[in-house]
This record gives C-alpha cells, structure tokens and sequence, in this order.
C-alpha cells in the first residue's frame, strides 16, 4: 500500500459531507467557502508517543483524541468548527491500525460537522498534527483578553479525571472500583470537547480558554491577558465522584489544578449573566461551577478554605 493509495483507502471521505467544501481531499490544496460575515478560526495542534499518549494506546483514542485537542481550542473561542487537516507520520502503514485511527478521528468530526479535506502522510516517528478551521459571527469570537474586574470565573464540567484517567492507563495508578476506572480511562482517551457550550456562551462570557495544559498553569495565560489578577478557591474545584473514590483527598486536588487534558473551559463571567449562562450549559446537560473571581492586580492568589494555599504542581509544559 503506497502513500496515495492509503489516503484514498482511509482518509478521502472523513467526517461530515459539507457543502461548503468545493475542493478536498485528492488536490494540492483545499478550496472551502467561508460564511458571509464570519470570521476564519483556525488552530493547530501536534500530539506525539510518549509525550501525549502512551505508546501502547488504542489507535481510534489516537485519532480522537488528536482532533478534539483543536475542537477544545475553537470551543473556547465560541467557533463553529467546519474542516481539518491532518499530517499523519507513523513508523509503518499497518491496516488495522489505520482503520482504527480514521474511524476515532472520523466519528467525532461526523458528530461536530467536521469535514476532513486535505493533509499529509509520511513515515517516521509516530506523530500526529491536526488544524482545524471554522467560524464565528464577525467580532463575536471568544478570546483571552477581554474579562473585566469582577467577573466570575467559571469552569465547565469536572477537573482532574483525565488526569487519573492517565495514571491508569499508565499503570501508575490501580483500584479496585471497576466503574471509577472505566469512565477515568474514557476521559482521558476519548475527551468530550465543549463546542456547542463554547457557542452559547457567545455574548455572555467576556473571556474564555479552554484547560488543556491545567487550572495551574492556564488561568494566569487568561488573567494575563486581560490585565488582571485572580482569586481561586480550590475548595470550589468541581470534582466526579469516579475521580475522589481512586485518589487521596491532596492527589485528587492535584490532579484537578495542574493535570490537564481535560478539555474543559475556563470562562469570565459578569455576574449578572452568570444565571442565563448557567442555564445555557442545563440545557447542554453540563455542569457549570464557580470556583473565584477576576479583580485588580497581576497575580494570581489561591485559597483553600479560606487561607492562603501555594500549589505544589504546575501546568503542563513541553520543554521543562
């Protein structure tokens, strides 16, 4: 099977039939039609073995969770997410492994109504490097630096799981509570990235991220941006019932602010939207908790039930 054969074989049809896609998969380039009054949102992301995934990791967690790294970034920039590109090196160009990775990678760009339309192939060291691109509503996207003094901070669903997730797909971690171990692993191998929440939150949020690098490191990405300080209060950190039965009470805080690869969003939010916002994310079935406050100044202070509290983790960070 030569490089062009298995692009046809796997990749020529991938994720959603768009009518906006005049030219895909098959050409030197992509020719897509953008929304009238819209804005392009694109993001890149590279995921390698060793690094992001264990070595042993089931091929279709591979493909999934390479496209929801991106889907996770337009998410938090209220974006609508339409195509993708993917260079794909791998060591050698097994089939079974191959249709395991597309059908991953497949399913959840069908379920976001995204179109796969061009990429590369090469050999080599396993990496996998996905963009993906969509739009917003011309100067409505989401972005770092637009919160205010006073806005609430706000995060979507529960921190921590994948986290764990990985520990147990590493071997780091056991337990004896089959359930809790099951859905750690589906968190972090198949990441649920919150791209119909990003959308709605458009016009209520002031500012947004998401926390694919962890509470720790991100929040002050966010804070900085828009000049300002923050106050958390880690006993707010929302945490799954799965994650607190595996883990001591100080290892499950830990992995709930600097784990990462959670894929939820962070969010500014002026109180008085936090109520429609709130009610945004009930219509989703997704949880919304506050967990502190953005106000003057350019640090960010911790607290944990009520006194000074200095985490003893930090984000996630290729080169350290």
């Amino acid at each position: 099977m030569d490089e062009f054969e298995l692009i046809a074989r796997y990749f020529s049809r991938v994720g959603a039939d768009r009518p906006d896609v005049a030219l895909g998969v098959g050409d030197d380039a992509a020719l897509l039609r953008m929304p009238a009054d819209a804005d392009l949102a694109a993001a890149v992301d590279t995921i390698v073995a060793g690094r992001h995934f264990p070595l042993d990791a089931d091929a279709r967690s591979i493909g999934h969770r390479a496209l929801a790294v991106n889907l996770s970034d337009l998410a938090a920039m209220g974006a609508t997410p339409a195509w993708a590109t993917l260079a794909l090196t791998m060591p050698n160009a097994q089939a079974d492994w191959l249709e395991r990775f597309a059908r991953g990678f497949s399913d959840l760009a069908y379920a976001h109504g995204v179109a796969l339309v061009g990429g590369d192939t090469t050999a080599g060291p396993l990496t996998v490097s996905v963009q993906v691109m969509g739009h917003v509503p011309r100067g409505t996207a989401l972005r770092r630096d637009g919160a205010h003094a006073g806005d609430l901070l706000v995060v979507t669903g529960t921190l921590g799981d994948s986290g764990a997730g990985l520990a147990i797909a590493t071997h780091a971690l056991s337990t004896a509570d089959a359930t809790a171990s099951r859905e750690l692993l589906e968190r972090f191998e198949y990441p649920a990235p919150r791209v119909a929440f990003g959308s709605a939150a458009r016009g209520l949020a002031t500012a947004a991220m998401d926390l694919s690098d962890g509470l720790v490191g991100d929040l002050p990405k966010l804070a900085g941006a828009s000049g300002l300080g923050a106050r958390v209060d880690v006993e707010r950190l929302p945490l799954s019932r799965s994650l607190q039965a595996v883990a001591r009470p100080d290892q499950v805080r830990d992995w709930a602010l600097a784990a990462g690869d959670d894929y939820e969003l962070l969010l500014a939010v002026p109180p008085r939207h936090l109520e429609s916002l709130t009610s945004r994310a009930g219509q989703l079935n997704l949880r919304l908790t506050v967990i502190g406050e953005l106000g003057r100044g350019n640090a960010v202070n911790w607290m944990l039930d009520g006194a000074g509290f200095a985490p003893t983790v930090r984000g996630f960070d290729h080169f350290r």
